[in-house]
């Protein structure tokens, strides 16, 4: 999907709005006056796009879509109200638990649930835990939570059922910013631990 996205970023044309993946789709946003002016060609805006669409996905392998390698580094304070909980659920101490969430590089498979909310993974098996049973009903912007095999970044103070791990100072949605998202899905992220004193010292918030 992420492919596809950036196959259609490649090939745009005129009428296209905007193309957001998923895990297993693709929403094509389109303004359909626009594409019976300039592509009269189809039956229907609709038609053109499916056409466009199709055309695409069966050349997706032939495309050359550029991958850009770079680890984005983001750093936490692991001082989540659920970190102690967590490592005694997994049998290990608080320390191992932050080594095992710093120790991966990350994917940011999509965007979504809050504009700007990453949900990454794998989530290494030694620490992936479900949801939390009831939710909290307010969960601080910037928190860092685990649920399952994804971790992923709170960008807004909102209610939340993620295991809360830690804080970024980062802040990870702008509205006042060209591109307000800090990530992109496909986007490789690592999490560098900070001290609270760092925290307080760079908080965006």
């Amino acid at each position: 999907m992420i492919a596809l996205h950036h196959a259609f970023e490649a090939d745009f044309f005129t009428g296209l709005t905007e193309t957001v993946p998923a895990y297993s789709s693709l929403a094509v946003f389109y303004d359909a006056v626009a594409i019976r002016k300039y592509h009269p060609g189809e039956t229907t805006a609709f038609d053109f796009v499916k056409k466009h669409t199709e055309e695409l996905i069966n050349r997706l392998a032939d495309i050359n879509i550029e991958n850009d390698e770079a680890i984005i580094n983001v750093p936490v304070c692991y001082n989540g109200d659920d970190l102690e909980e967590l490592a005694q659920h997994h049998n290990i101490t608080v320390e191992e638990l932050v080594s095992i969430h710093t120790g991966s590089i990350y994917r940011v498979f999509m965007i979504g649930f809050l504009p700007g909310f990453t949900y990454m993974g794998k989530l290494d098996q030694r620490i992936a835990t479900p949801r939390k049973t009831s939710p909290r009903t307010m969960v601080p912007a910037g928190s860092v939570g685990i649920a399952g095999f994804q971790t992923g970044i709170y960008p807004f103070s909102s209610p939340g059922g993620w295991q809360l791990v830690g804080q970024t100072p980062l802040k990870i949605f702008d509205k006042e910013k060209m591109n307000p998202c800090l990530f992109n899905a496909g986007d490789n992220i690592k999490f560098i631990s900070i001290s609270k004193e760092e925290f307080e010292k760079t908080n965006e918030y």
